[in-house]
């Protein structure tokens, strides 16, 4: 008689900055079977910091109510030493088996957000893990994660992008400059920042009302000033 293993369910936190590649590998580990109740959201001050996304985390309650999940938002100075240990001091007191994280290709990511968990005991749960790029995206958009750029950081994209959503079509255009340009198609060497706006978890998009832009000879980035849940 053939026998069936079941996967046990875990109970996790999310590492959430609200981009599309958080947004996707919280997705995935409720695919998985695994309880993804919390949101953990650090928040340096620095908005230059380079271990976390900074852009627009003021809209992280939106997320929150519209995922129907808790949130945790860290303030942290943006200096990488006391945002690791922020990170732990959180990490420590959850009620939790471990973490997801949107990690694609970054080692400077990767490592120290593992051993943050390994100091702490927590299982580092990271499904988006080198994994093919471009693949990669377009399996976000097929499963319904809805992104728009709010910043980009390399030559070939400019002010232009923001806004703009990362369908087919920008998929597309973004794989041109790759050629061009050798730039990951991801974002994941820091190219462009993205903001989910829609996904399987959230029960209502959210809608930009407004916004600002500021850009300079090598970035540009966008401002939501004001939102709401549709």
């Amino acid at each position: 008689m053939m026998q069936h293993c079941h996967r046990r369910s875990v109970k996790l936190a999310a590492l959430f900055s609200g981009g599309k590649d958080s947004a996707y590998a919280i997705h995935l580990a409720e695919q998985m079977g695994h309880d993804v109740d919390l949101l953990v959201t650090m928040v340096p001050k620095d908005p230059y910091a380079m271990l976390f996304h900074t852009l627009n985390l003021d809209l992280m309650p939106l997320h929150s109510e519209s995922m129907g999940r808790e949130i945790s938002m860290v303030r942290t100075s943006g200096d990488e030493k006391e945002d690791l240990a922020a990170l732990k001091a959180e990490l420590s007191g959850m009620d939790v088996e471990g973490i997801v994280t949107g990690a694609i290709a970054s080692d400077y990511q990767w490592d120290r957000i593992n051993g943050v968990c390994e100091e702490v005991g927590l299982k580092c749960f990271s499904p988006l893990w080198r994994k093919d790029q471009e693949m990669l995206i377009r399996d976000m958009v097929a499963a319904g994660i809805r992104a728009i750029v709010i910043g980009t950081f390399v030559e070939g994209m400019d002010q232009r992008w923001l806004g703009r959503e990362l369908d087919a079509d920008a998929i597309d255009e973004l794989i041109a400059l790759r050629e061009r340009y050798g730039i990951n198609v991801s974002g994941e060497g820091g190219e462009y920042e993205s903001l989910a706006v829609g996904s399987p978890m959230h029960r209502r998009p959210i809608e930009i009302l407004d916004s600002r832009k500021e850009s300079d000879r090598s970035s540009s980035r966008m401002f939501v000033t004001k939102a709401r849940l549709l």
